[in-house]
């Protein structure tokens, strides 16, 4: 078990020095930079600048050296856990996405146990009574879930609320909690606004997992071993929960790698509709104004919650089905 651990903290820490190569080459390609951005803005305003002007600020901000140059430069610093200055904001980018970070990650975070809590019992209902008015029912669910765009469903949700029931619905505290210290009563307020948002963001991933476990839970009671075991009068609950369940669930649990990510590149328009204070929108601007810190700062943010997703998964892979230590 600690050699298999060792070995995924070793790839792990491979990927992600590859990651922060990939992501500072995507920064780079667009043309321009973010001096080009700004320089646009000005004149489009009417406000002249100098060539002189123009050079000053390229070397002030390194984008005069060669691309290794910036990259080195870039991946020292972040080693120092400097991710530099953001140029759209002018603000250091550890204070800028500080708290959004921590929200970024209890909101995907919740978003994700309420998938697995409801999933995990309805797919099992569902293989097992397949066919029924109650499995018509969920897969009816299910198919609007993956099938209606998470922004669409935002805007219903909006909709209703202030249409039918007076609720402006958006942001995750209420005004007296935007600017506050944390408290006991901050964090009720943040669960108390986080329902909508996690309904609306979990609605997609709790459809896919139910036909995900449906179709493998299914697959696997047809196999010799399940006839074999009620032949030898094993009971049909400890039969269904020891055997066909946690070889059905190898899939379900290796989803929680890419559905971090997900959640989280899947919530841009959703946070922005919402006015969620979360890395999504953030992100958009950064890449819009090629703000390359605070670009390359969040992307680099999105991979290290794919590679903490695909680690969480696969421990929980070992620890119910032993067979993946050799693989």
């Amino acid at each position: 078990m600690s050699q298999f651990v060792l070995r995924r903290i070793f790839a792990s820490l491979v990927t992600l020095f590859v990651l922060s190569v990939v992501t500072f080459i995507i920064i780079d390609l667009p043309p321009g930079d973010y001096i080009t951005t700004y320089v646009s803005e000005l004149r489009a305003r009417g406000d002249p600048i100098d060539r002189q002007t123009i050079n000053a600020l390229r070397e002030r901000y390194g984008f005069d050296q060669p691309i290794l140059g910036r990259y080195a430069h870039w991946a020292l610093n972040l080693l120092r856990g400097d991710f530099g200055r953001s140029f759209l904001y002018n603000q250091p980018v550890t204070e800028l996405i500080g708290e959004r970070v921590l929200l970024t990650v209890v909101v995907t975070g919740v978003t994700l146990l309420v998938s697995w809590a409801i999933a995990f019992p309805i797919g099992i209902y569902s293989a097992l009574r397949p066919y029924t008015f109650g499995d018509y029912i969920f897969t009816f669910i299910g198919f609007i879930g993956l099938a209606v765009p998470g922004f669409l469903l935002t805007l219903i949700v909006m909709y209703i609320g202030f249409r039918y029931f007076g609720v402006t619905i958006g942001g995750l505290f209420s005004p007296e909690y935007v600017n506050a210290p944390w408290s006991a009563g901050r964090v009720l307020d943040l669960l108390q606004n986080m329902v909508v948002p996690v309904f609306i963001l979990g609605l997609s991933g709790t459809a896919e997992l139910i036909r995900i476990l449906r179709a493998n839970l299914l697959d696997e009671l047809k196999k010799p071993y399940v006839t074999t075991a009620r032949a030898k009068g094993l009971r049909e609950r400890d039969l269904i929960l020891r055997h066909p369940v946690r070889v059905a669930l190898n899939p379900f649990i290796s989803t929680a790698g890419w559905l971090l990510p997900e959640l989280v590149s899947g919530s841009v328009i959703v946070a922005s509709i919402l006015g969620l204070p979360m890395i999504g929108p953030l992100l958009l601007d950064a890449l819009r104004a090629q703000d390359m810190y605070l670009a390359g700062a969040l992307i680099l943010l999105l991979g290290v919650l794919t590679i903490i997703g695909t680690m969480i998964s696969d421990l929980l892979l070992v620890w119910i089905d032993p067979r993946v230590r050799q693989d």
